[in-house]
Order: C-alpha cells, then structure tokens, then sequence
C-alpha cells in the first residue's frame, strides 16, 4: 500500500468532520477531547508523520496516557476504543499502515476496573530507595523516584519544576503552572502548591542540584531541576526512570520469574516496561500516598500534599483494607 503523509493534528479536522452527520455533537466534543492527548502526544515523540506509527509506539502512548491522565481502566478503555476508531480511518485514507488499528489493545474491564490498583509496595519503595541511596545516590532517577514516592506529586509535575522552585532553608518545593513556557500542571493553577520536604529529601536535592545536575537550561531559558545534558528532562524519561529502576533484578539482582538477566528483553532502555513487575510514576504517587494514609495521616493533609480531592483519594488511591482502616481507627477508642 502506497502511504501518503499526513500530521496527526492535519488528520483530526478532516476525521471530525467526516463524523458530524453520524455522530452527535457530544460525541465530536469527546472525541476531539481524547485525541488531543494523542496530538500532545506525538508532538512531544516528534511524531509528524502517521505514516511512521507502529503497533510498538501505540503501545508507548498507552502507558504514557494512562500514567499521565491517572486513568482508571474504564476511562483508559475509552481512551484507547476512541483512538482505534479514528487511526481505522486514517488507514482509509492511506494515512497509516493498513490493519495498525487491530494492534491498539485496551483493557477487558471487570465490575471494581473504575478503580486502579497497581503500587508500589512499601517494601519495594524501601529496597530500591535503599538501593539507590547506596549505589547511585543523587543520581537523577535517585532524585525522580524519591521525589514521586516521598511527595507524591504527578510525573508533569517534576516535569515542571524548577531550580528556584526549591527552598532549602524553608525545606520546600513550589509547584508551579506556567503553561506559557512549556509546563502547565495537572488542575492550572488550582494545582499550584507548596509542599515541605524531610531533612534527608531536602539534602538529596542539595547534592543534586549542587554536585550532580547537569548545568543547563531549557529552551525559555528557565534551569530545570530535573535536567539533562540537552536540557529539561523529558516527562518520557521520568517515566522510563521509573520502569527501568523498579524493575526487581536492579536492586536485588535477581529475577522473580526465572529469567536469565542477561538475555530477558525488558533490559533493553526503552523495554523496560515489559517487565511484569515494572512499576509506572503513577504506581509510585499511589504507593507514597497509601504510605501516607497507613501512617495515620490524615485524608485532607494527604489531599492537600498530592492534589487530589478527598473523594477522589478514596476512590482510586487508598490501598488500605478495610481491615487495615479499622485498626487505625482503633488507636481514637480511648479519645470517646
């Protein structure tokens, strides 16, 4: 099949019009809506052909949405459905290769798959934070993984910081939207906040910042915190820090399923995610937020620190049973 190049934001006016006499207006609006992040998407990839697409790059843009999107698997589902749908038409159109659409996979939902429940364990947090303080510490996955876990912010949101975000002396971090120069935050401006750090995260920082960062600046001439050599780090390699280093063979030095290290697949940079013990960003902000709630703190503090509404943290971030809850509960008997 001959394939004739097209944008991705090209191809979603022509896409939404030829759906308007069959679909109603609601529709349109939530479909423009949905594949907006997929135009975000490629745009951040450098994607501006949809002739390139792969099964393979479909799959990235899966993990990405649902890590930066928080998606419960029935929001992830329609997600994925809306994109099926619309690259089927652009293969009608000789836009992208023919039958790409059968390999965009979404989730077979069952009654509680509003709720997600992948995390980080509190003894997977401790050994690869141990790990990474002995071996690699200040490193930056050092510093992005103890930050998600320790703070529970969103990965754009470290995507978003800057040095002078950081006050050691106050022992804080400013989170802050500034959708002009290239990082809006989750919530605009009702997502700003500042949150107070520990001793041991406030001089991680330091030796970051002071012995380990690379000395740049991204392309509006602000400093990341979280940089690279060719500037700020990207939210793409936040979230392979995260697959990479909590996969369970980095920080024990064996693999839970029998394989051999050496030759298993998900050791290649990008294939860290095939691990199936692999954790996302977002495993991480749930698993320092059930840390939280099972330390007694209390739902409006933890709301506050991860900008999340309280009906929301129970929903889809407290991991504690019910069990668990009642014996905290336990410990106000003697305050009746």
């Amino acid at each position: 099949m001959s394939l004739e190049p097209i944008e991705p934001d090209t191809a979603l006016e022509p896409y939404l019009a030829d759906r308007e006499n069959n679909v109603t207006e609601a529709t349109i609006y939530s479909h423009r809506s949905r594949l907006g992040h997929f135009v975000r998407w490629c745009a951040e990839e450098g994607i501006t052909n949809l002739n390139e697409l792969t099964g393979r790059k479909l799959h990235r843009f899966r993990l990405w949405r649902r890590d930066e999107g928080d998606l419960a698997p029935a929001t992830e589902k329609t997600q994925m459905d809306t994109l099926r749908v619309f690259i089927r038409w652009v293969e009608s159109i000789d836009g992208a290769p023919e039958d790409l659409h059968v390999k965009i996979r979404s989730p077979t939902l069952t009654g509680d798959d509003n709720v997600r429940d992948e995390m980080l364990e509190d003894d997977r947090a401790e050994e690869l934070l141990n790990y990474l303080q002995r071996y690699e510490y200040a490193s930056r996955p050092h510093v992005v993984i103890a930050l998600m876990w320790h703070t529970m912010m969103r990965v754009g949101a470290i995507h978003a910081l800057d040095v002078n975000d950081f006050d050691p002396e106050e022992k804080s971090i400013e989170v802050v939207h500034r959708p002009e120069s290239g990082t809006p935050i989750k919530n605009g401006r009702d997502g700003e906040r500042f949150v107070a750090l520990s001793d041991s995260i406030c001089q991680l920082l330091k030796d970051w910042t002071d012995h380990q960062r690379p000395d740049v600046t991204d392309g509006f001439g602000r400093e990341p915190l979280i940089s690279t050599s060719q500037g700020r780090a990207h939210t793409t390699t936040l979230r392979g820090d995260c697959y990479r280093y909590t996969r369970p063979c980095v920080s024990t030095g064996d693999c839970p399923y029998g394989r051999d290290i050496e030759e298993c697949p998900a050791t290649e940079y990008g294939s860290a995610s095939e691990c199936p013990s692999s954790e996302s960003p977002h495993a991480l902000r749930r698993g320092g937020i059930t840390h939280a709630l099972s330390a007694d703190w209390p739902l409006r503090v933890v709301g506050d620190r991860a900008n999340v509404s309280e009906q929301v943290l129970e929903l889809h971030y407290d991991q504690r049973t019910e069990k668990e809850k009642m014996e905290q509960r336990r410990g106000y008997l003697d305050k009746l």
